[in-house]
C-alpha cells in the first residue's frame, strides 16, 4: 500500500506549507524586516530558548467552529471567489493518477470528482457516486456506480472508466508515483506492468456500473478511504488514444480536463488561476452557484486581500498570521485539526529502480535501499538533533496555539491508532549533548563544531522550502539550535528552495541533501506504509528495516480485521519508529477557513452528509450580490 492514500506534499505557504524553516500541506514563522515575529519575539529571543531557557507556553489551543450559516435569502446563481494562499504555483496536472503536489489537489477538487463518500471516521459510506464492498473471504472488491453519474462532456461514467485508471497506473510507461503495493496485489497486475499481458487479469468489468477487482489478499485498511482501493475514474473515451507516457503533458490533462464533479473547468491560467462553470447534470444535483473563480494569493499579501474583502473564501490561510486576520470584519473563521504534519527527514539511502535479468524479467522490484554509511545513519545523531529543537516553542510563538509539538507520524485525528503515551522528543539539549558525546561526536580541533567519530569534518546540509515570512526564521532557529549542541548545519546552497524544485531534488535523492524539512498531508487512512514502507516511492528518507517490514505486513494482514489487535500493532510501531527516528515529526497542525458573511452556509465538518447546505460544493450559495464588509 503506498501512494494510494493520496498523500500530498504540502506546499510552503505560511498556511499549508512545509514549515520549519518553512514547512511544506508543512509551514514557517513570520518575521518582519526587523526580525520580529507576530508575537513580538525577536530571533535572538528564540535563540535564547535554544540555549536552555524555558519557552513561553504561548496561547492556549483555540476551539473553532466547523460550520457557519448566515441569514438571508439565496440569490440566483452568482460567482464564488476563492483565494488559495500559496507561494508555489500549482503545476496544473488535473489527474488523480498523475498529480503529486497538494496545490494540484486543491484546484482539482471542484471539477474532477471522487467516487466514494466517507463518514466521520473516514470510512466508506453510500453518500458518493459509487459504493465499495470488500469480501474478506474471497479477496474480492466490488465497486458499484450510480446510474446517473456523467462526465462533463455528457458521457456516462462507467465501470470501464474505473478500470482505465488502473490500466494507466499499471502501464509499463506510467510516469507517476501511484504504482503502489496495493496495485501490485491485484491479480495479474505485475504481468501487465511488465508488459507480459495486454490486460489485468484481476479486473473484471461486470457491466456498465459494476467493477470487480480480485486481490491476492485484502486487509481492513481497505474499508478506509484511500486505504488500498483506488477509487477514482478517468474518462477512457477522452484519454485512451493518448500514449500513457505523454498523458502528464497532454492538453486533455493540463488545459481542457474533464471530470464528473459539480463544476467544469472553463479556463486555466497555469499556476495562477482557474475558472469553473456549473455542471447542470452533477449527480447530487445542479449546483446553486453559477461560477467559481479561484486565484492564487502570495502569503505576503493574504491578510491584505482579506482586509480588502477580495475573496469569499480563503484556502490555506497562513496560520502563522492568525492574530492579524482573526477579527477582520465581514468574515467568520472556521477551523479544524488538519490531516497533516510537518517533519524533518534524514536522508538514509536511495531509491533503486526495478532490477531485471538479461531477458528483461524483473528480479527485484523498485525499492528503498538504505546506506549504512550514510552521514545521518547513526540513530544517536538523529535523536540528538530531535532533542535539540524546541517545537513546543515553535508552535506557540509562531502559530499562536494553532500548531503543537508532534510526537508521532500518526496524527491525533486517527484516534484509534494514535499512541498518546509517546512523549516524543521534548526540548532537552543536555540529553542531546549526552547522546553525541556517547556516540563519539567530539570537537577535536577546537572550532566549536563536532567531528564524526572517525575524526572527519561533519557538515550537515539542510534543505528547506521558501514560502511566507516565517520560512527563513524557523529554519535559522533550527540551525542555531543544532549549532548550540556543536553540529555544523548549513542551508543547502545557502538558501531556501521553491516547492517544486525542492521536491525534485528530494525525490531524486540529491547527494548534497542530508536532512530536509517538509510536510505530509496524510489523506484519510492511517496506515503508514505509503510513506515509510520499503517499496514506497514517497519514503523520501529511504529508510527500511526488516522490523519495519514486519510491522507493515501485520498492519495490512487479514488479522487486521480485528481492529483492537491492529490498533495495538500501530501503537507498537509508533514506539519503534520514534526510537529509530528516520524523521523528526515536528508539528501537528490546525487549518483555518475565513468565510465571507455573504456565503449562505459553509461546513467543514468531517463526514458531513454532502447534501447538507454548505457541506457539498454543489450546496454552496450566496445571500448577497456584494461581498460583506462587516
Amino acid at each position: 500500500m503506498s501512494n494510494k492514500k493520496r498523500y500530498s506534499m504540502l506546499a510552503s505557504t505560511a498556511a499549508v506549507a512545509f514549515i520549519l524553516a518553512a514547512c511544506g500541506n508543512g509551514d514557517t514563522a513570520d518575521t518582519d524586516d526587523n526580525g520580529v515575529d507576530e508575537n513580538g519575539a525577536t530571533e535572538e529571543e528564540v535563540e535564547d530558548d535554544a540555549n536552555g531557557e524555558t519557552a513561553d507556553e504561548g496561547p492556549a489551543p483555540i476551539e473553532f467552529e466547523t460550520r457557519v450559516e448566515n441569514e438571508g435569502e439565496a440569490i440566483e446563481g452568482g460567482t464564488l471567489s476563492i483565494g488559495y494562499v500559496t507561494d508555489s504555483p500549482f503545476t496544473g496536472i488535473f489527474s488523480y493518477e498523475l498529480y503529486t503536489g497538494n496545490p494540484d489537489a486543491i484546484v482539482m477538487q471542484y471539477a474532477m470528482g471522487t467516487l466514494v463518500g466517507t463518514d466521520e471516521n473516514y470510512q466508506y459510506d453510500d453518500s458518493g457516486a459509487a459504493t465499495v464492498d470488500v469480501d474478506q473471504d474471497t479477496n474480492l472488491v466490488t465497486i458499484t456506480l450510480r446510474d446517473d453519474v456523467y462526465w462533463h462532456d455528457g458521457e456516462q461514467v462507467t465501470a470501464g472508466d474505473i478500470a482505465f485508471t488502473h490500466e494507466i497506473i499499471g502501464h509499463p510507461d506510467y510516469t507517476g508515483v501511484r504504482y503502489s503495493s496495493d496495485m501490485q496485489s491485484i491479480v495479474g497486475m505485475e504481468a501487465y506492468k511488465n508488459g507480459e499481458a495486454d490486460s489485468i487479469e484481476g479486473i473484471t468489468v461486470v457491466d456498465d456500473l459494476t467493477l470487480e477487482i480480485q486481490y491476492e489478499s485484502v486487509g481492513v485498511q481497505m474499508l478506509q478511504a484511500g486505504g488500498g482501493i483506488w477509487t477514482y475514474a478517468a474518462p477512457r473515451h477522452y484519454l485512451e488514444d493518448i500514449p500513457v507516457a505523454e498523458l502528464e503533458s497532454a492538453p486533455e490533462i493540463r488545459e481542457n480536463p474533464i471530470g464528473f464533479g459539480p463544476f467544469m473547468v472553463d479556463n486555466i491560467v497555469p499556476g495562477e488561476s482557474v475558472s469553473y462553470t456549473r455542471f447542470d447534470d452533477y449527480y447530487l444535483g445542479t449546483p446553486n452557484l453559477e461560477r467559481i473563480e479561484l486565484e492564487t494569493v502570495p502569503s505576503s499579501t493574504a491578510v491584505a486581500a482579506m482586509e480588502n474583502h477580495q475573496f469569499d473564501l480563503f484556502l490555506s490561510m497562513p496560520t502563522d498570521q492568525y492574530e492579524n486576520f482573526e477579527d477582520i470584519p465581514g468574515y467568520t473563521v472556521l477551523g479544524r485539526q488538519e490531516n497533516a504534519y510537518t517533519y524533518i527527514g534524514f536522508k538514509l539511502g536511495e531509491w533503486q529502480g526495478a532490477q531485471e535479468d538479461d531477458e528483461g524479467n524483473v528480479t527485484e522490484p523498485a525499492q528503498n535501499v538504505p546506506d549504512p554509511d550514510a552521514k545521518m545513519a547513526d540513530v544517536n545523531l538523529r535523536q540528538a538533533m530531535a532533542y535539540a529543537i524546541d517545537n513546543d516553542a515553535v508552535g506557540a510563538r509562531f502559530y499562536q496555539g494553532l500548531r503543537s509539538r508532534a510526537t508521532s507520524p500518526i496524527i491525533p485525528n486517527f484516534a484509534d491508532y494514535y499512541n498518546d503515551d509517546i512523549e516524543g522528543y521534548p526540548y532537552n539539549p543536555d540529553r542531546a549533548n549526552e547522546l553525541l558525546d556517547e556516540a563519539g561526536y567530539e570537537d577535536t580541533n577546537g572550532d566549536g563544531f563536532r567531528e564524526t567519530p572517525d575524526g572527519e569534518e561533519l557538515v550537515i546540509n539542510f534543505a528547506s522550502m521558501s514560502g511566507g515570512d516565517v520560512a527563513e526564521p524557523i529554519s535559522e532557529y533550527y540551525m542555531q539550535s543544532w549549532r548550540n549542541i556543536g553540529l555544523n548545519v548549513q542551508l543547502l546552497d545557502g538558501r531556501l528552495h521553491e516547492f517544486n524544485s525542492f521536491y525534485d531534488r528530494v525525490e531524486a535523492d540529491d547527494p548534497n541533501i542530508d536532512i530536509y524539512q517538509a510536510a505530509w498531508g496524510t489523506g484519510s487512512d492511517p496506515t503508514p506504509d505509503g510513506l515509510y514502507g520499503r517499496y514506497a516511492p514517497f519514503n523520501y528518507t529511504r529508510w527500511a528495516t526488516e522490523e519495519n517490514d514486519a510491522f507493515m505486513e501485520d498492519m495490512l494482514s487479514e488479522q487486521g480485521f480485528d481492529v483492537e489487535w491492529r490498533a495495538e500493532v500501530f501503537r507498537e510501531w509508533q514506539e519503534y519508529f520514534m526510537e529509530e527516528l528516520p524523521i523528526i515529526p515536528t508539528l501537528f497542525r490546525n487549518e483555518v477557513f475565513p468565510v465571507n458573511n455573504r456565503v449562505g452556509a459553509y461546513d467543514i465538518t468531517v463526514g458531513e452528509d454532502p447534501n447538507t447546505p454548505g457541506a457539498g460544493i454543489h450546496t454552496w450559495y450566496l445571500i448577497d450580490e456584494d461581498r460583506a464588509t462587516e
